[in-house]
């Protein structure tokens, strides 16, 4: 059986690119996906993501830290040896699609600081020249 979930949250860290010796591209990532109905409301829970190939460039070339995200993917579960020689599980999505939450312009936004316009009284005042420099 098949189960695929949809998750949104926020990069937890700017993700990275790597490359396996076959020369395919993988990026794995976290985010935080806060749980709805939480009594205290700040409950989150961190996942684990594995994004292939162009789904994993793209994650690269357009996310970063504190970006939101919407991950489309099975739960896969995998056992490995690590380090020490110790037997480990690790759970992640496995990223079949990848998209943006939010709209470019609110992206443009957060990203931009506010811009001075010529009207706003900065508290300084006008001199007048007189033509005499005092250097």
């Amino acid at each position: 059986m098949y189960n695929k979930s949809i998750l949104i949250g926020r990069m937890v860290a700017d993700p990275e690119l790597r490359t396996t010796p076959n020369g395919v591209s993988v990026c794995s990532f976290r985010i935080a996906v806060n749980r709805p109905y939480s009594k205290d409301g700040g409950k989150a829970d961190f996942i684990d993501i594995v994004a292939w190939r162009e789904r994993a460039e793209f994650v690269c070339r357009y996310f970063s830290k504190g970006k939101p995200i919407l991950v489309e993917g099975s739960i896969q579960t995998r056992n490995y040896e690590d380090k020490n020689g110790s037997k480990r599980t690790a759970v992640e999505v496995v990223a079949d699609n990848c998209r943006f939450v939010e709209s470019k312009k609110d992206s443009e936004q957060v990203s931009r600081p506010a811009q001075k316009t010529a009207d706003v009284d900065d508290g300084f005042a006008e001199l007048e020249d007189d033509g005499d420099l005092p250097f």
